[in-house]
């Protein structure tokens, strides 16, 4: 595939802009040739500003244009789903935010049909494209580690999102852990066992209300008997808050918070250094670049994504049975969600 390939963006909100701009200036293998959104004149503000040909209020205009080779899903959760399946019937190339779904049985439909056409699913998980995180993959992978031993991921948002996001967003679990969990199986390169969850309402008592929590410690076990460790928080007052470490027989890998610069001040009050980039649009801003090269990459490549729709799934049943661990104060193992994991 020499040319460049044609790319719809159905979403005008935060993370659609941003893809948007991505794929407009920074991967000249994709050419961006309409924006939908719901909300019209979100898409032809994005549009005039990025000069984006096509701006519409409705995603079909997208999903029915053949010159559309690739689409680009940043609407809401509930749409991922029906999206994910029209353009797969439409015969597009798709890149979908996670999750798939908020249900195990309408990601499993979803994905029955991706098989069916033969569509190519990519999942939205950046954080495997961050260049540290990636690192330490391969540190991992070619054995510099040795064994490894245990896991340690930190991520604490800088604040808690609105009462209405939360009311719809499936719960931290499923919205904010999912990257967590898809983490932690890319970084040990191994299956998930069984989740052991602690958690609380320490931030906002009316996040209670909706039956869902903003402060959590996971512990996973991995079917290689790595042991896993997830502290999650809804607000951290200093910033964006994202640490890994991967410890094993032969040594240890650290990655610690990006800062806006590395200036440290020593002075009679102590020593000083910046706080953590604000969230995640600066946090991530190179792996979401590089995620989209990825995406056009596997493409114009006939390669197979790097983050699959079987990948989003188990993400989410990781989920699940971190909910379900939560409710029930017992381990689960992914089993117990998921017969055939």
């Amino acid at each position: 595939m020499a040319h460049r390939l044609k790319v719809g963006i159905i979403g005008a909100g935060r993370i659609g802009k941003m893809h948007a701009a991505n794929l407009v200036y920074l991967v000249p293998e994709a050419k961006v040739t309409a924006i939908a959104d719901v909300r019209r004149e979100a898409a032809e503000a994005c549009a005039a500003e990025l000069d984006i040909p096509n701006a519409y209020g409705d995603p079909r205009r997208i999903l029915d244009d053949a010159d559309v080779e690739a689409v680009v899903i940043c609407s809401s959760t509930d749409t991922h789903a029906p999206l994910i399946e029209q353009a797969a019937e439409a015969g597009k190339y798709i890149f979908c935010e996670k999750p798939i779904a908020l249900e195990l049985d309408v990601i499993d439909r979803t994905l029955a049909t991706v098989n069916r056409t033969g569509a190519f699913l990519q999942i939205g998980f950046n954080r495997r494209f961050d260049p540290s995180f990636s690192r330490v993959r391969e540190l991992v992978v070619e054995g510099k580690l040795g064994v490894p031993h245990t896991l340690r991921i930190t991520s604490r948002d800088p604040k808690p999102p609105s009462l209405e996001y939360v009311r719809t967003s499936g719960g931290m679990f499923l919205d904010m852990s999912i990257h967590d969990f898809d983490m932690a199986r890319y970084l040990i390169g191994d299956e998930i066992e069984s989740v052991y969850t602690a958690a609380a309402v320490r931030i906002d008592p009316r996040i209670e209300e909706y039956g869902d929590v903003d402060t959590a410690v996971i512990v996973l076990r991995f079917r290689n008997e790595t042991l896993g460790t997830i502290d999650n928080s809804r607000q951290a007052v200093y910033g964006y808050d994202q640490r890994i470490e991967v410890f094993g027989s032969e040594g240890m890998a650290l990655v610690a918070n990006k800062t806006p610069d590395q200036v440290m001040v020593h002075n009679v009050d102590g020593t000083h250094s910046a706080c953590p980039l604000y969230f995640f649009l600066e946090r991530y801003t190179e792996a979401f670049v590089a995620e989209m090269k990825a995406f056009i990459k596997s493409i114009r490549e006939d390669q197979p994504p790097a983050v699959s729709g079987e990948d989003g799934r188990i993400a989410a049943v990781i989920a699940y049975a971190a909910k379900r661990s939560y409710e029930e104060s017992r381990p689960v193992k992914l089993s117990e969600v998921d017969p055939h994991l």
